[in-house]
């Protein structure tokens, strides 16, 4: 199989009928051999009926349908799971991605020889209030990822080799950095395309400004797991060795001064009545806190087995 399309939505109906309408035709256009796997992520409306209705009109369609809304991740993820494609593409339900991109995609992927390619829209119909707090939010990712020749990293269109999202874990609310995922996993060569943005014809938004604000706790999540997440003594455990070994320093003064007061005949108050006593008292165990943190983050080291657990209702052709 050529394609994949994978299209994670949450109450867009009416949108669909148009949107699978213009994939099949790019597609018989260009003699793809392909699927359509819609993830249903616990919509409201008839979006499921809908899904339904184009699985007996073409057999090309396939469907998954959550019993319960978890977010795009998990969607994504059960879709790069069934996905059989030799190229994956992935955009939104919305029509604000252009099936049209997909052949020059496709050619990036096959030809040219990129493992991910990220869509990019240059030219946006969005407000002031989401695009200033993109670029702010793109230009942070590029400086944590190391992946910097990208532009828009939250772009619903993307295309992969299949061998990247059978080999990378999407979960949470990560989906904003898979290329730093695919980067981490040792692909490489990770393009962007220029892609059309098209003013959404159906319905608002589904997302609101706090996924700027879970963006960047994301970021800073992914940037700790990758660097630390096998490891987590080696920052835990080094901070928690500092702040001991700097409360040990001030508490062994303390004694040192008391000692020699001592012997030269200086009684004066007694060390629980000096500040500086608690203080290096409290770094002490606030040390040894921070280093039994780091040991048992070793132990637990990102091995629960339930994380990718969802609750599927029905599914289509899988």
């Amino acid at each position: 199989m050529d394609i994949s399309v994978i299209i994670p939505l949450y109450n867009e109906s009416e949108s669909l009928p148009e949107l699978h309408a213009w994939i099949c035709r790019v597609m018989k256009a260009n003699r793809f051999s392909y699927e359509i796997i819609f993830v249903n992520d616990g919509s409201t409306d008839n979006s499921w009926e809908v899904i339904q209705r184009l699985s007996k009109e073409n057999e090309n369609v396939r469907g998954i349908k959550f019993r319960r809304n978890y977010g795009k991740s998990p969607a994504l993820y059960c879709g790069f799971k069934a996905a059989q494609g030799d190229v994956v593409i992935t955009m939104d339900a919305d029509l604000q991605d252009s099936p049209d991109e997909i052949p020059a995609l496709y050619k990036m992927i096959t030809e040219e020889g990129y493992d991910l390619v990220s869509g990019y829209k240059q030219k946006r119909y969005d407000p002031l209030t989401k695009t200033i707090p993109t670029k702010l939010f793109n230009a942070t990712a590029r400086k944590i990822s190391g992946v910097k020749n990208l532009h828009d990293f939250n772009c619903g269109l993307k295309a992969y080799k299949k061998a990247v999202v059978k080999n990378i874990e999407v979960y949470g609310e990560m989906h904003r950095y898979i290329p730093y995922l695919a980067k981490e996993a040792g692909f490489k060569k990770i393009g962007e395309k220029v892609v059309r943005h098209q003013a959404r014809k159906y319905g608002s938004t589904k997302f609101g400004i706090n996924r700027f604000f879970n963006g960047y706790l994301d970021l800073i999540t992914l940037w700790f797991l990758t660097n630390f997440g096998k490891k987590p003594m080696h920052v835990f455990g080094l901070l928690g060795s500092f702040v001991f070994f700097i409360g040990f320093i001030a508490f062994l003064w303390l004694i040192i001064e008391k000692t020699i007061n001592l012997l030269s005949g200086i009684y004066g108050d007694l060390l629980t009545s000096h500040a500086s006593f608690f203080v290096a008292l409290t770094a002490m165990i606030l040390g040894t806190q921070l280093f039994l943190a780091g040991f048992l983050g070793d132990l637990i080291s990102r091995n629960s087995d339930r994380r990718n657990d969802y609750l599927i209702e029905e599914e289509i052709n899988l």
